[in-house]
């Protein structure tokens, strides 16, 4: 049964996980979801399809919506979907169900990995994961995904809840965070990056950006209002000399400058603007 796993990634940890569900799963495509966005009607082919994507603000990314709302998964008589987080409690398998419901398709099976994270970078006390941090992650998620495989390869039905969360989240904080999100993807996602002194116009986070916001100009990167932005994060962690910053907003403070940055140990800068290509199918 051909598969074809459809993924969006800002720093690697779901371009890890996609990547290594196709070396477990025979006749597998990778296609990454940001080349597809300028298409009127997003075609699948595959017979099994997957969605793999970073948790964003309890949800989906919203570059993952677009997607959903163009899909035809008329082909698929198996979908999956796995989600990648820090530990926040997750609401986005419904939302993901919302969209396939209105194509005459549900999720068969749905799975959740904690992984290194990288959003509370801006957040006090936040601690860059130490290597052998990082290593004890990996090899939980290798285990998971010897588990998970072999349900979708069975195309077994697989709907698990989610209990393995660290942050939990009560009613009136889903909700703030919910409609913060619903409100950054009608006003386009936000525009509170900048470059401090120490840019030395290697234009990386310019080649990252998954949504073409930033743009350099007189040397230096220019974040353009009118530009959606997916808040995927690449542009500040990809950043060879942590010159990306994220500002201060109405209640909270940003702490980039004082915190390091996720070591995205599972992506290069390359790995990551090849998602922009407009190639269909991208072969590992």
């Amino acid at each position: 049964m051909s598969t074809e796993i459809y993924y969006f990634s800002g720093t690697g940890n779901s371009l890890h996980v996609a990547k290594e569900l196709q070396k477990r799963i025979p006749d597998t495509k990778l296609i990454p979801v940001v080349s597809l966005l300028d298409d009127d009607i997003i075609q699948t082919s595959g017979e099994s399809i997957g969605f793999v994507f970073p948790v964003h603000a309890l949800t989906i990314p919203i570059a993952f919506k677009k997607f959903l709302r163009k899909i035809d998964p008329s082909s698929a008589k198996y979908i999956f979907a796995v989600a990648t987080r820090y530990g926040t409690e997750f609401r986005g398998f419904k939302t993901i169900d919302g969209f396939l419901k209105k194509k005459n398709k549900i999720l068969d099976s749905h799975f959740i990995l904690n992984m290194g994270h990288n959003e509370e970078i801006r957040r006090e006390g936040y601690k860059v994961p130490t290597e052998a941090e990082i290593l004890k992650i990996e090899s939980s998620v290798q285990e998971r995904l010897d588990y998970i495989y072999k349900i979708i390869v069975n195309q077994e039905t697989h709907q698990e809840k989610d209990t393995d969360y660290i942050v939990p989240v009560n009613y009136l904080m889903e909700k703030f965070v919910l409609s913060a999100m619903a409100i950054s993807e009608y006003i386009g996602g936000v525009n509170y990056f900048y470059s401090d002194s120490k840019c030395t116009s290697c234009q990386t986070c310019e080649k990252v950006c998954l949504s073409g916001k930033i743009k350099i100009a007189d040397k230096k990167p220019v974040w353009q209002k009118d530009v959606f932005c997916y808040m995927c994060y690449a542009c500040v962690n990809l950043c060879p000399s942590e010159s990306v910053q994220i500002k201060d907003i109405p209640c909270i403070k940003s702490y980039t400058k004082e915190n390091g940055r996720y070591p995205h140990p599972y992506a290069t800068a390359n790995d990551i603007l090849i998602q922009k290509s407009k190639w269909r199918y991208h072969h590992e």
